[in-house]
């Protein structure tokens, strides 16, 4: 699945791809996702939260809709963080 199927533009992808290029941004990120499994991953206020966090780290105002298509998009990859080939495709996705 492609994340623009959710109607995330690709420029945003790319300006946050940038920004988690700067290490102390994704130090940040990596202290907020640390100790997140796939359970808190299929909790739409608990991915509700991570996204507000997360766009608040990398300093990227979120509209409602924006906010809710990053949450679909998630709540969709059912994602497992322990799972490596959850991770691979996600990896494959966002290159």
């Amino acid at each position: 699945m492609s994340y623009t199927k959710y109607g995330i533009r690709p420029d945003f992808v790319e300006r946050v791809k940038g920004k988690m290029k700067n290490k102390a941004v994704k130090d940040r990120i990596k202290l907020v996702l640390d100790g997140v499994n796939k359970y808190d991953l299929q909790d739409r206020t608990k991915v509700k939260r991570l996204v507000r966090t997360s766009a608040h780290i990398l300093q990227e105002t979120l509209t409602e809709s924006q906010e809710e298509q990053l949450v679909a998009f998630v709540l969709g990859q059912r994602i497992d963080p322990n799972n490596t080939l959850h991770l691979l495709k996600l990896w494959a996705m966002f290159r």
